[in-house]
């Protein structure tokens, strides 16, 4: 089936078509179509199998109808990274419903939330902590709230959110609709869907087995060299044309723009540039016009050019999934690819699970032109991974403890400081270093240890 059977509102339906999507997803077929008739659904699906717009795209139709200035639709996600990436899937698909929506999560200054929810918004999307700041500040008006989306349900439970959530659910509408997306099933997930889901419709899908035409490779790297790294790769490397994925839209067109400041025919794609510019970038990117194309996972939904010689994984994916989903851009049409990821210390867990998905290990090079010792630039707080927000809790109850011992601020700005390096040395023992073995099909001609 196509989108179009879906019979979404026009101006929902012009999103869609805007964001290049045609078929859908094995998610999308068989979760938006309960969803629409009001139905509670429990779906079985990471991130990367496109079950964002499974539940965006209802919501919006579903929104079309009604009220507007108050908060109808409340979607929780376990990081602000993801959050930001519901929030620009939103203003992509949603871009001429005028429907508004707004982030709520730590890290970041609560008053510049509390304007726009003043403002008048019908979406937000929440990470639990944050959004029971607002609840007890009674900065938010949950009363009339109509849809419920717990997203990556299992990672909200492996981050203690679990107590957060069920004292949310206290203060929404019981009549309502929930949607519940979870990578697994385990016993804690399981109680929570009884408890929050009224007779759930349940999809699944399973794993996305990863293109065997793709050779891939990691680089393990310093968070602030990797754009050096990045510089130094390409000059090295044999490449047609490239799509390089980053976390952020603000690091995807930081980054696109220092190419292009290098003389690269360079890019980005991310979801603050208008329609006209959004086609632009990509219709260069298939004609030619420009080699390197650099994309959030968002917004490189409906790239399809089967001449993409080379995937960088500038950031690492959230999930094995989105991995596979990312590197499927390259290795088409018989054609053999390469996918390069750059990793720092904190990406271990996720390129075992990666190797898992795989079947093997994924071969460690360095670049023996690069000096992986030159001082590192000043620390950047775009490039800086944001505080979960566990930890944004831990570090508010610390200072408030602190501050009850009368120390001064010097000496706490001295404890941070001293912190954060250790911290970052840390994490630069947690490197996984290995000899490598030669890949027959890669283009790069960097030697490997």
């Amino acid at each position: 089936m196509e989108f179009i059977e879906f019979n979404f509102h026009p101006t929902v339906a012009a999103g869609v078509k805007a964001a290049g999507y045609e078929t859908p997803t094995p998610i999308q077929h068989q979760a938006i179509p309960p969803v629409l008739k009001g139905s509670d659904v429990m779906g079985l699906a990471q991130t990367g199998t496109g079950k964002t717009a499974a539940f965006v795209l209802p919501i919006l139709h579903r929104l079309m109808q009604g009220p507007r200035g108050r908060v109808r639709a409340l979607i929780i996600a376990p990081t602000r990274e993801l959050a930001e990436q519901i929030h620009e899937a939103i203003g992509i698909l949603g871009r001429q419903t005028r429907l508004k929506s707004v982030t709520v999560y730590g890290g970041v200054g609560i008053n510049p939330q509390i304007q726009k929810l003043r403002g008048g918004v019908e979406i937000v999307v929440a990470c639990p902590g944050r959004l029971l700041d607002h609840i007890n500040q009674r900065t938010i008006n949950l009363s009339h709230l109509e849809v419920l989306v717990l997203d990556e349900a299992d990672r909200m439970f492996d981050m203690g959110f679990l107590p957060d959530i069920r004292k949310i659910i206290k203060y929404i509408p019981e009549r309502r609709q929930t949607l519940m997306f979870s990578a697994t099933m385990p016993d804690d997930i399981r109680r929570l869907a009884h408890e929050v889901l009224h007779a759930p419709i349940t999809v699944q899908v399973d794993h996305t087995a990863p293109a065997n035409t793709v050779a891939h490779a990691l680089y393990p790297v310093e968070q602030q060299l990797k754009t050096a790294l990045l510089m130094e790769l390409l000059r090295h490397t044999d490449t047609d044309s490239v799509l390089i994925f980053t976390r952020t839209k603000h690091r995807a067109k930081r980054v696109g723009q220092q190419l292009a400041n290098a003389g690269y025919r360079a890019a980005s794609l991310q979801g603050n540039l208008s329609q006209n510019k959004r086609q632009a970038a990509l219709d260069g990117f298939r004609k030619g016009a420009y080699q390197i194309l650099v994309a959030t996972d968002i917004a490189a939904r409906g790239i399809d050019v089967s001449s993409i010689s080379h995937v960088i994984n500038y950031d690492m994916p959230d999930t094995a999934d989105a991995y596979t989903h990312r590197i499927g851009r390259t290795g088409r049409a018989a054609k053999t690819g390469d996918a390069f990821t750059f990793i720092t210390g904190e990406d271990n867990d996720m390129v075992r699970a990666i190797e898992r998905v795989l079947g093997e290990k994924i071969e460690r090079r360095m670049l023996e032109c690069f000096d992986y010792k030159k001082s590192l630039p000043a620390r950047d707080t775009e490039f800086a991974r944001p505080p979960r927000e566990p930890q944004r809790r831990r570090e508010h109850a610390a200072a408030a403890a602190h501050k009850q011992t009368g120390h001064n601020a010097g000496r706490t700005e001295k404890r941070k400081q001293g912190t954060y390096k250790s911290h970052r040395s840390t994490a630069s023992r947690h490197f996984t270093w290995s000899k490598a073995n030669n890949t027959s099909n890669s283009r790069t001609h960097n030697p490997v240890i």
